[in-house]
């Protein structure tokens, strides 16, 4: 097996398979001990570096179970992985080879460069070492106090090596190229005098003097002002041969054929490119291996200043020069076609009879140069046909295009340029607002707003840097809160950019202006989904007669206007938000929006009814997974519904009930059938089914009444449907099992269940049964409970319903379980948590994590009990699902009891009663629980006035408490 610490910590198989090696705490223990490799580390030092002040109850029982925690998981990789950790009094030591780990590999290629005087080779030996570097040494432990040592250590050995392989390179005449690729390193170490030095002599052997001594005098006011130090005298050397010009300093002579200095007419770059360091360097490989290299992109997605910056970086590949041709300028009207705009450029003179573009393939016949044909959209016919000539006549040529659609030519390399990613998009708005207003910092007091800022923005520059210069006289919260009139809020740019590009909306004009009217009418039409939509709803809610719209969506595509991602029932498409912004307001200039609006909420109010019967067997997976991707636009056309009074409403929020359910998603549901039930008049039936919903939804999340009750379930008479009737008559049987009165809630199962019967309802009857097995459990009958809860498990895998396998599996693990075969119940268990976690059931998953965490109470494993029910009630608290938290609080409980902290065991269970608290008769099995441990505790705390009420039985009981000090015992 192989170790990676240079980088996030890794482990990956002989075959390079990467290794899930699962927590964080036996992650740490895996980091501590590559530190020490083959160094046997005591278990005081290891339970001191993962846990510190924060001390386990049993430490030494702790790391135990970490170690074998890490065994297994490299066990389960590799055979006989798990033996790569021994114990090795005072502790346990990690056998590895010493090439296994990714630090000791890249030590002895630093060695091997070290020994050796060939810059070339050692060059390429430091290269291999660096490549083996993925990030920040250990970047998932930088904040753990025993790795910031070795971190330190490895960053200072990468610099080293990053400034011994930049002294090889300038001996072997890269300058140029060390040029820029140095600038970003300086940036973020700037005191470092080895490395500023190998800069400044790359910047003076490019012919940037001037950049040299600037950059001597930025390094000679941070010393004095932040540390009041002077430069060293070697660099104080280098700055005056610099200003002498001494002629020692070019070093070796240049190869050939890089003698000369490329000549070029790129502009001097005033800003940093920020975020695309891996993409100039992913565009100057491909440049070295193919010949026409296209970027695409919406506009404003910087694809003129990557494709300079890459050219920039790159000029030393070309002698006869790089060469920077705009086309966006004059354009057709003026009659310059491409090719006199690129002789223009080059300085070639057209006197001779030839045609345009075939004088410059004459001229370019034998050059090495690098052609830069900028923003060719709007002439992408002529610009396709010169790049075509171009290539085939001048073999060393190499064409870099910009435009926001390819020239679709054969050998053309298409590079989609993506947004910024979100940590990009935040680092450049920082920086150009801080260079718009003094003083901007970013900060904890406004990250929020920039992030959510840069993400709404799409990480486009473009819009970012608009958004940049307006924090001066708005600030960050209030630009946030005025984006929703982006076009006219992001209304002024910088003066010296073109008129395309001085406004957000002028963008987006540029490409518009530059499409066909059925292009124009799919696009603004394309813009009432939210969040994308999928090829069948772009062609219902787009259709028009004779309108191909498959095609002009693949156009809309080519011309990056929409982008295309894959979706649970195949591709989706979707619109950035600015463009989608811009679709809405064009919508309303055609008078289309209200026709659109009805369009979209009846195509996704008819999708909901789809889903709803599919959501109960084989395609329940299928389509949860389709509905959630279409999440956003469900809720639009539920909005538009809702304001519109639209008749959809309520089969929209009836019909998507069970999703709610389904996804844990209860607060959701609340609100949307609160507003339907606040909303007009509807059918009596609809409105009962509404209400039947949210009270037994409002009752799972917890909701209580004024004087503290659980929702009581509305009457069902009202719903004339018998099917509908016998659902929701179930449904708050199944709900009630947890909150009510067992004896109501089996006999609103018995109902239920005999309605589906009639009705001939496989599905309802699998759920009665699995609910009538739950209820066996709770008045102590497992056996009835495994007869239940086996027929409906069987039936519902007829069904090939998953949902209710897993409410099945429940209750038959939880009657094993009370026959005394846990084993057998645990694995079903199990069964049922992978399950869950596949199908995205957050809520079963829930519970099938505290039946866990019980399996390990009863086994005495209290450890990884507590940590199984800690996940449950986090994924329980987090979908709102009060009878999952309730179950989680009171194994908690049961399991701080058994560990003697009483204290904590009487916080979990008064949770308990506070979640379960209710005015009628019966308690409930919840709170008879609670009661019964807060009893206990009491007990063990040595108090004779409380006397403790009988333990109760069934897969609920904990075995009593171990001796300890004091009065009494469990």
């Amino acid at each position: 097996m192989r170790f990676g610490v240079l980088g996030t910590l890794a482990v990956w198989t002989e075959d390079r398979s990467l290794v899930a090696v699962p927590e964080a705490k036996v992650r740490a223990l895996l980091a501590d001990l590559l530190l020490h490799l083959g160094q046997p580390v005591s278990a005081d030092r290891l339970i001191d570096d993962l846990w510190g002040d924060q001390l386990p109850v049993h430490p030494a029982g702790a790391l135990q179970s970490k170690v074998s925690r890490l065994r297994q998981a490299l066990e389960n990789a590799e055979p006989g992985g798990g033996q790569l950790v021994e114990y090795r009094s005072p502790g346990y030591l990690l056998r590895a080879d010493a090439d296994a780990v990714d630090e000791r590999r890249f030590a002895a290629l630093a060695g091997r460069a070290g020994a050796t005087e060939d810059p070339r080779d050692r060059a390429a030996l430091l290269g291999d070492a660096l490549a083996l570097w993925r990030g920040p040494p250990l970047a998932d432990f930088a904040d753990a106090l025993f790795a910031q040592a070795a971190v330190a250590r490895l960053e200072e050995q990468r610099l080293t090596a990053l400034e011994d392989r930049a002294e090889a390179r300038l001996a072997l005449g890269e300058h140029s190229l060390l040029a820029g690729e140095l600038g970003d390193l300086v940036a973020h170490h700037p005191l470092r005098e080895r490395l500023r030095a190998a800069h400044m002599l790359a910047l003076y052997r490019a012919g940037r003097q001037a950049d040299a001594v600037h950059s001597y005098g930025e390094l000679r006011g941070r010393l004095a002002d932040e540390l009041g130090l002077d430069p060293g005298p070697g660099l104080v050397a280098l700055y005056q041969a610099i200003l002498e010009q001494a002629p020692g300093l070019l070093g070796v002579p240049a190869p050939p054929t890089l003698a000369a200095r490329p000549r070029t007419n790129l502009p001097a770059l005033l800003t940093d490119l920020v975020g695309r360091t891996e993409a100039v360097a992913g565009l100057r490989a491909l440049l070295r291996d193919h010949r026409l290299v296209t970027l695409t992109g919406p506009g404003g997605v910087g694809k003129t200043r990557l494709a300079l910056e890459t050219a920039a970086q790159s000029a030393d590949a070309f002698p006869d020069g790089v060469w920077l041709a705009e086309l966006a300028g004059p354009g057709p009207a003026s009659g310059a076609s491409p090719a006199d705009l690129v002789l223009a450029v080059l300085g070639i003179r057209d006197d001779s009879s030839l045609d345009p573009a075939d004088r410059l393939a004459e001229a370019l016949r034998t050059s090495r140069t690098l052609l830069i044909l900028d923003n060719c959209e709007h002439v992408i016919d002529p610009a396709a046909k010169l790049a075509a000539l171009l290539t085939q006549a001048a073999p060393e040529l190499r064409v870099l295009v910009t435009s926001r659609e390819p020239l679709m030519l054969a050998g053309e390399v298409v590079w989609a340029v993506p947004p910024l990613d979100l940590p990009g998009a935040v680092s450049l708005f920082a920086r150009r607002a801080a260079a718009a207003a003094a003083g901007f910092r970013l900060g904890d007091d406004n990250a929020e707003a920039v992030t959510a800022l840069c993400r709404r923005l799409d990480g486009l520059p473009l819009a970012l840097e608009l958004a940049a210069t307006r924090v001066r006289s708005l600030g960050e919260q209030e630009l946030l809160a005025r984006l929703d009139d982006r076009f006219r809020l992001l209304a002024a740019g910088h003066r010296d950019a073109p008129a395309r590009q001085q406004t957000l909306r002028a963008v987006i004009d540029w490409s518009w202006d530059l499409l066909t009217e059925p292009e124009r009418l799919v696009l603004r039409r394309l813009a009432v989904a939210a969040d994308g939509c999928g090829l069948d709803a772009a062609e219902t809610i787009c259709a028009e007669d004779g309108l191909d719209v498959l095609s002009l969506v693949s156009r809309l595509v080519d011309r990056s206007l929409v982008v295309p991602a894959d979706g649970p029932d195949g591709p989706r498409y979707r619109l950035l938000e600015s463009v989608a912004a811009y679709g809405l307001q064009r919508l309303e200039e055609a008078g289309e929006a209200g026709l659109l609006r009805s369009r979209h909420r009846r195509y996704y109010a008819e999708l909901a009814e789809r889903a709803a019967a599919r959501l109960r067997g084989p395609d329940q997976r299928s389509w949860l997974r389709r509905l959630d991707a279409e999440t956003a636009n469900l809720r639009r056309a539920l909005d538009a519904a809702l304001e519109d009074a639209d008749d959809a409403v309520f089969p929209m929020v009836n019909t998507l009930a069970w999703y709610w359910f389904l996804r844990g998603r209860l607060t959701e549901a609340r609100r949307a059938l609160d507003r339907a039930l606040a909303s007009g008049h509807a059918p009596a039936a609809a409105r009962a089914t509404a209400a039947a919903w949210r009270s037994g939804i409002a009752t799972l999340a917890g909701e209580h009444g004024e004087r503290g009750e659980h929702a009581a379930p509305p009457s069902l008479d009202r719903i004339d449907d018998p099917a509908a009737r016998a659902v929701l008559e179930w449904f708050h049987a199944f709900v009630a099992s947890d909150f009510g009165d067992p004896s109501g809630a089996e006999a609103m199962t018995g109902r239920a269940l005999a309605s589906f019967r009639a009705l001939g309802d496989q599905w309802g009857v699998a759920a009665a049964l699995s609910t009538r097995a739950k209820l066996a459990i709770v008045r102590g009958d497992p056996a009835a409970a495994h007869r239940d809860a086996r027929q409906s498990l069987a039936l519902f895998r007829e069904l090939g319903d998953r949902w209710g396998q897993l409410q099945a599996i429940e209750w038959l693990g939880a009657a094993l379980a009370a026959t005394g075969d846990r084993e057998q119940a645990a694995r079903l268990h199990r069964d049922g948590l992978r399950m869950a976690e596949d199908l995205g059931l957050w809520p079963q998953a829930a519970d099938a994590l505290s039946w866990l965490g019980r399996g390990a109470l009863h086994a005495g494993d209290l450890t990884q009990a507590r940590e199984l029910l800690e996940r449950a009630l986090r994924l329980a608290a987090g979908q709102s699902y009060q009878p999952g938290q309730v179950f989680a609080e009171l194994g908690l409980g049961q399991t701080a009891r058994r560990e003697g902290q009483l204290d904590l065991a009487e916080a979990h269970l008064r949770r308990v009663l506070e979640m379960t608290k209710r005015t009628g008769s019966e308690p409930g099995v919840g709170r008879t629980i609670a009661l019964s441990e807060l009893g206990f505790v009491a007990e063990q705390r040595g108090d004779p006035s409380t006397a403790s009420p009988p333990r109760p039985g069934g897969p609920w009981a904990t075995p009593p408490s171990p001796p300890r000090s004091g009065p009494a015992l469990a």
